[in-house]
């Protein structure tokens, strides 16, 4: 299942995003979103993990909960609409 962490504080890492999700089962993979400019955490990641139950568990127990001083926002990541392309002004 792939679960969308969001509110993040800016200095968390993949490294603790996996930490905080392992503890409810196995993780395939955990993404903090940078800014491809800055370099910058966006505020909110990505963890997949194989077992829909642990999933669902880590979702419960973590959601709303402090990860680095902001309680995160936890839920199953929806998947990603086909948006039109930008069209860039120059």
């Amino acid at each position: 299942m792939n679960i969308y962490v969001g509110n993040l504080a800016y200095s968390v890492t993949d490294t603790d995003l996996n930490e905080a999700f392992s503890a409810y089962g196995d993780v395939s993979s955990a993404n903090v979103v940078m800014d491809k400019f800055s370099g910058r955490s966006k505020g909110f990641g990505f963890v997949e993990m194989p077992n829909n139950a642990q999933a669902n568990e880590a979702i419960k127990a973590l959601n709303e909960k402090p990860l680095k001083g902001r309680n995160m926002r936890v839920n199953e990541a929806k998947p990603r609409e086909d948006r039109p392309r930008r069209r860039v002004q120059y």
